[in-house]
C-alpha cells in the first residue's frame, strides 16, 4: 500500500465567495505518479488539528505559493512585496517544526524551501529583482513562458543529496519566484545554485530525508526525467 503525503496548500479569500484552501492539481499528480497518496491538509490554526495531521501522514511536501510574511525573519515589509498568506504561515511553520522534531521526511519546493529556510532561523530576499539584480529572469511569468518549460541552468552540489536524484551534473529547470534564500537557516546546506548564485537547492544531511527546491518540478515531471526523479525518491524513502 501506498505511503501518504501530506501536501500543504494556500488560503485564497475573495469577498465574493469567501475563503478556499487553494493548490495546484499537479502536486498530488506528480505524488501519485510516484507512487503515493496524496493528502491535501487544509489551513488551520487548531494545534490538536496539526498533531493529527502528522499522525495520519508518513512524509510532508511543502509546496509554492505567495510570499511568506518577512516579520518572520525580523524584516520589514519591501515596497514590492507581494500577497502574503497569515493563515498559511501559521499552518505551516509548526508543521514544519514538529515534522522535524519526527525526522519525518519532507520535500520542500518554491515557497516551501523558503518557509523551511525561515523556520531554521533563514531569511529571504523580499524582491530579487530589486535586492539582488541579474540577468536571469527567475520569474518566468513575466515573458509569458509556460509553467512545463526549461528556461534557465542550475549546479548541484557534488556529493549532496540533490545530485544523487538528479545527477552530479548541471541541470534545468522553470522558475516562478521572486524571492530567494538569503541567510541560511540552521542545519540547512546549499546543494544548487543557479549562474547567478541564487540557491536553487538546499537539505539537511543531518536529517533522515530533507530537502528542498526552488523552482518547480510538479510542472516539468510529466516530461523531464530529473524532475520526476524528485518525486520517485521522496516517495521511496517514506
Amino acid at each position: 500500500m501506498g505511503k501518504i503525503v501530506g501536501i500543504t496548500c494556500g488560503l485564497q479569500v475573495r469577498a465574493y465567495d469567501g475563503a478556499r484552501n487553494m493548490l495546484n492539481h499537479t502536486y498530488s499528480q506528480a505524488i501519485e505518479k510516484a507512487g503515493g497518496i496524496p493528502l491535501i491538509l487544509p489551513i488551520t490554526d487548531d494545534p490538536d488539528t496539526l498533531s493529527r495531521y502528522l499522525d495520519v501522514i508518513d512524509g510532508l511536501l511543502l509546496t509554492g505559493g505567495v510570499d511568506v510574511h518577512p516579520l518572520l525573519y525580523g524584516e520589514e515589509e519591501h515596497p514590492r512585496l507581494d500577497v502574503v498568506d497569515r493563515a498559511r504561515d501559521a499552518t505551516e511553520l509548526p508543521l514544519i517544526h514538529e515534522a522535524l522534531s519526527q525526522d519525518m521526511p519532507i520535500f520542500a519546493i518554491c515557497r516551501g524551501l523558503q518557509i523551511l529556510n525561515i523556520a531554521l532561523g533563514g531569511s529571504l530576499y523580499q524582491d530579487l529583482p530589486t535586492q539582488n539584480p541579474s540577468s536571469i529572469e527567475h520569474q518566468q511569468r513575466n515573458s509569458m513562458i509556460p509553467r512545463a518549460t526549461l528556461t534557465h541552468s542550475y549546479e548541484v552540489s557534488s556529493g549532496s543529496r540533490l545530485a544523487s536524484i538528479v545527477g552530479d551534473t548541471l541541470q534545468e529547470c522553470n522558475s516562478f519566484h521572486h524571492q530567494a534564500l538569503k541567510r541560511i537557516g540552521e542545519g540547512l546546506r546549499v546543494s544548487a545554485t543557479a549562474p547567478d548564485g541564487i540557491v536553487e537547492g538546499a537539505e539537511m544531511p543531518d536529517k533522515r530525508y530533507v530537502v528542498g527546491v526552488q523552482f518547480h518540478p510538479e510542472d516539468t515531471a510529466p516530461t523531464h526525467e530529473p524532475s520526476r526523479r524528485l518525486f520517485q525518491h521522496f516517495v521511496s524513502v517514506l
